[in-house]
């Protein structure tokens, strides 16, 4: 193993981006976007909205919004850091899309996230049966714009 990086991310507004972005270059990875076949609206993001469909698909935790594609090439990497904005003190529900159209057997999965003020949560546990056979791990909220030796130093431990 040659413990090649990839950093997939999904981002609705724009903020998961700008970290996985940096993440990728401070840790030599890939970067992978994961998009929803449908983007989200700015009403679809209002969380205040019980209707709107981000608090839909949240509610329902069987929700799997559909990808955009399935073209990341998973099998070529050994350490996938997964990024995501934290909905409802865990990972959007198309974080589960993402990782159940892969075959993540063997791999390790560091989890990295954006919040507005929660932290992780259940977001591992939420996860973990998405992605039979992997390890996945906590790995930090990376809120603001954290520097690059910082991203370097948070990549290098996995």
């Amino acid at each position: 193993m040659n413990n090649k990086k990839l950093v997939a991310y999904f981002s609705a507004s724009g903020t998961t981006a700008n970290v996985a972005k940096d993440l990728a270059k401070a840790a030599g990875a890939d970067l992978y976007e994961i998009r929803p076949e449908t983007p989200y609206t700015r009403a679809d993001l209002n969380w205040t909205d019980k209707q709107s469909r981000s608090s839909l698909e949240m509610r329902d935790k069987s929700s799997r919004p559909a990808l955009a594609d399935t073209g990341a090439d998973i099998a070529a990497y050994d350490t996938i850091f997964v990024g995501f904005p934290i909905w409802w003190y865990v990972a959007p529900t198309i974080i589960n899309s993402f990782l159940e159209a892969y075959d993540f057997s063997g791999k390790k999965i560091v989890l990295f996230a954006t919040s507005g003020g929660s932290g992780f949560g259940k977001a591992v546990s939420g996860l973990q049966a998405s992605a039979p056979g992997a390890t996945i791990v906590e790995g930090a909220l990376l809120n603001g714009r954290p520097n690059e030796a910082k991203l370097k130093a948070f990549a290098d431990k996995y």
